[in-house]
């Protein structure tokens, strides 16, 4: 079993916040984790699933009654996107008893879809954290080679998958499943299974391009409201990134519109039908693959003081990535798939633009060096080990 590097992390919030909402696409391994989290609490754990159709009614009948048999246990409710009007009634109980660490709540939907039912308030008792698919730290602590993780993406079952075949057999199970029966409980709505689809894999044949709203929806016969509350769908399950543009503290003409990526990359290559780990140096999606992967295994890791966003102008200056501490950029970085790359014009332009003299090129394999003095080349693993002290 490979440990979340997340577990100590949660131990200390459940010391400190009375309800703590672990989120993460589902198959991501959050029963596996609160299990493992179970172990330690104050409180003994008592477990409800609303995945199941007993705990459901239990819950939906009169939940704070249920909660408040429980007032000496840590309780334990897995699928709360099928129930959000609970966690009002959990912050009534919690109002007039503030121990820390006395609910966890699991859900399949982003921490921003989950705070929507939360009463302003309480928001302070609640902390929030998601649970991502592995990323490639995790991975590498279970003797797992960045080549691998990149192919097979960070759900569980197709990381560990006995060969890539039935790796990629699970994800697009998984797909089938989030398209025919979890994306409309997530949005609350009924999607059209064969849109939805159709743009789930249009997304993944345009992975990291500039969003745009009217070009998918000419596409797939639908008005752009339609898809844009599709793509906010897909980014409630935590299945889609979009990238913000940067847009402070300039005077040039710049590109507003998010990048729009597929998270795993395991995902992504079984939408594209590439079948083999072997095939994918040689298609034509790599350099927008190994993109997208560097852009998720950063933010995984990236400490929380800074944001990421991409800079673009209608000009040409470009930077793939763009990390900030509030407004003030403090570092630009192009991603390539190459060993020796090449930087376009648009990437020199842009850093001058965001007022930074050095910027950083990530690649797959290498130390840090310096092919020119403006420009450190580094390889992605070196990179994440290094972050904190590089930023």
């Amino acid at each position: 079993m490979i440990r979340r590097s997340s577990l100590h992390d949660t131990s200390l919030l459940l010391q400190e916040f009375p309800v703590l909402v672990l989120s993460g696409p589902r198959q991501v391994g959050k029963s596996t984790f609160t299990r493992q989290l179970s172990r330690n609490l104050v409180y003994p754990p008592v477990f409800f699933d609303l995945r199941e159709e007993n705990d459901l009614r239990l819950l939906s009948h009169d939940p704070a009654f249920l909660l408040e048999q429980y007032v000496n246990n840590c309780v334990i409710i897995e699928g709360i996107e099928r129930l959000p009007a609970l966690i009002p009634s959990m912050a009534e109980i919690i109002g007039q008893d503030k121990r820390p660490g006395r609910f966890i709540l699991t859900g399949s939907v982003s921490p921003a879809w989950l705070k929507k039912a939360l009463p302003p308030e309480q928001a302070g008792q609640f902390a929030f954290l998601e649970l991502t698919p592995l990323h490639f730290r995790e991975a590498r602590n279970g003797k797992i080679s960045m080549q691998r993780h990149w192919f097979r993406g960070g759900f569980p079952l197709s990381l560990t998958a006995k060969n890539e075949a039935n790796g990629q057999r699970f994800l697009v199970e998984l797909v089938r499943d989030y398209v025919e029966k979890d994306l409309s409980r997530i949005s609350g709505v009924n999607i059209s299974e064969r849109v939805m689809r159709n743009f789930w894999q249009m997304l993944a044949a345009n992975n990291g391009a500039v969003w745009n709203a009217e070009t998918y929806a000419r596409s797939l016969g639908v008005s752009s409201p339609t898809v844009k509350r599709y793509l906010e769908i897909l980014e409630a399950a935590m299945l889609v990134r979009q990238l913000p543009s940067w847009t402070l503290n300039s005077a040039k003409r710049l590109v507003k519109a998010p990048k729009v990526y597929i998270r795993d990359s395991g995902i992504l290559h079984a939408m594209n039908r590439i079948a083999g780990q072997d095939q994918l140096p040689m298609n034509i999606a790599v350099g927008a693959s190994w993109e997208g992967y560097v852009v998720e295994q950063i933010a995984a890791v990236l400490p929380q003081h800074l944001n990421l966003s991409y800079y673009r102008t209608h000009h040409g200056a470009e930077c793939d990535l763009v990390l900030s501490e509030g407004n003030k950029p403090v570092m630009a970085i192009d991603i390539k798939f190459s060993s020796k790359p090449s930087l376009s014009r648009g990437f020199y332009v842009g850093m001058s633009d965001l007022n930074l003299h050095q910027g950083w090129v990530i690649v797959p394999k290498g130390p840090l060096s310096k092919p020119e003095p403006s420009i450190n080349c580094i390889g992605l693993t070196e990179f994440l080990d290094q972050i904190e002290s590089i930023i």
